[in-house]
């Protein structure tokens, strides 16, 4: 007997369409949690059942994230992304591996395909990253160091790369932030000037090298498991 979608699972669709565009938007942002039940169902008007269901698919995809007693929470904005997280967890040396297999390989692109265009922009993400650590404001240095990491992947004009990586910025962000905290106690910070300036020169070999080396020393100073990951 063929299956056929019911009139209610369509409405659940719905919702969960509605639900994962405010997500992937930006309109729910990362860690926010979203209206309780009730707004939902008034909001979208619909019963509380089909925002349930909705809820529990999101989740499931790893989009939101239901705290037991807090709400529910926005946790990736993308499946990919939540797969990412999902995988990693909260294992900073996981991250900063996979970061630096795809940064490597995006700055090594970037320095041989990037445009005059993609320079500029890369100049105007770092200027802004180093204006905002210069004013203390910590939260949006992290979302700028975040973006100059991203867009100089799409440097590569490696579509495949650039989907990877876009599904692993909510992780990225992540470990940005705990390693800018860690260097501000310190005071002291990573500088990507030499990154862009191999990228301005079109030295691949250098960008290899500027692009790995702050990520191996981040992964020398962790504490716990050695290199080899014993």
């Amino acid at each position: 007997m063929p299956l056929a979608t019911t009139r209610r699972a369509g409405l659940v669709e719905q919702v969960i369409e509605q639900m994962r565009a405010l997500v992937t938007s930006g309109e729910w942002p990362v860690g926010r949690r979203i209206p309780p039940e009730p707004e939902l169902v008034t909001a979208l008007g619909v019963g509380r059942n089909t925002v349930r269901e909705a809820v529990r698919a999101l989740a499931h995809a790893g989009l939101l994230e239901v705290r037991q007693g807090d709400g529910t929470f926005v946790r990736a904005t993308s499946e990919l992304s939540g797969a990412v997280r999902r995988l990693c967890g909260s294992e900073l040396r996981d991250v900063l591996e996979v970061r630096r297999a795809l940064e490597v390989e995006g700055a090594r692109q970037a320095a041989t395909r990037r445009s005059a265009e993609d320079l500029r922009e890369l100049e105007r993400i770092l200027a802004a990253r180093d204006a905002a650590l210069e004013a203390g404001d910590f939260d949006l240095m992290v979302q700028l160091d975040t973006d100059f990491h991203l867009f100089l992947v799409e440097c590569s004009h490696n579509n495949v790369l650039t989907e990877l990586y876009r599904g692993f910025t909510e992780a990225v962000r992540s470990s940005v932030a705990t390693t800018v905290n860690t260097s501000l106690r310190r005071d002291e910070h990573v500088s990507h000037t030499e990154l862009l300036d191999a990228v301005r020169e079109q030295d691949a070999e250098k960008a290899v090298r500027e692009a790995s080396g702050f990520l191996e020393e981040l992964l020398a100073n962790l504490p716990g498991k050695d290199k080899k990951g014993h």
